[in-house]
């Protein structure tokens, strides 16, 4: 079986993370030929996957799990918490995955941030991506957290070649 990483983006609200992760994914798929997996924490339970009517709605709302299968996708629905080693055995083959959120998992971690630093992520991140907006010299950083463009996909993409957890 080929190593497989892990790494994580944590943040405040629109600070860049499903930005960067985006980017990250499209260049790992494009131009590294790596296969990828994301997690999202929905931790305020507002995302919507389905339509109300739809069967796939029906079948979902009834509490069971539910997989949907067409020709060019599998959707499963799940109304039960996952631990991280379930849902990495969901994804069955991948090479990369990137989490956003779930701080607590024990997982390498990008700390997202503009416009300024919020000191509850520190005990939480290994490094920071920050774009210009922050001045990092303006904060008391922790010990050993790099910090990267967070403009910079290629660089952020070399950080977790080199950090990510292999899972």
């Amino acid at each position: 079986m080929k190593k497989r990483l892990a790494v994580a983006f944590t943040g405040p609200s629109n600070s860049g993370k499903t930005t960067i992760i985006l980017k990250v994914a499209r260049k790992l798929i494009h131009e590294h030929a790596k296969e990828v997996a994301i997690i999202k924490h929905d931790p305020k339970d507002k995302a919507r996957f389905d339509v109300e009517g739809k069967d796939s709605y029906k079948f979902s709302d009834t509490g069971a799990e539910v997989i949907v299968t067409s020709p060019t996708r599998t959707t499963y629905f799940s109304q039960r918490y996952k631990e991280l080693e379930e849902m990495i055995r969901l994804f069955d083959r991948f090479d990369i995955l990137l989490v956003e959120g779930l701080k607590n998992l024990p997982l390498p971690r990008i700390g997202v941030f503009r416009e300024h630093l919020e000191k509850d992520y520190f005990e939480y991140i290994d490094a920071l991506a920050i774009d210009t907006s922050i001045n990092p010299k303006e904060y008391a950083l922790p010990q050993n957290v790099d910090v990267l463009n967070l403009n910079d996909p290629d660089e952020v993409i070399s950080w977790i070649l080199t950090n990510a957890k292999e899972v």
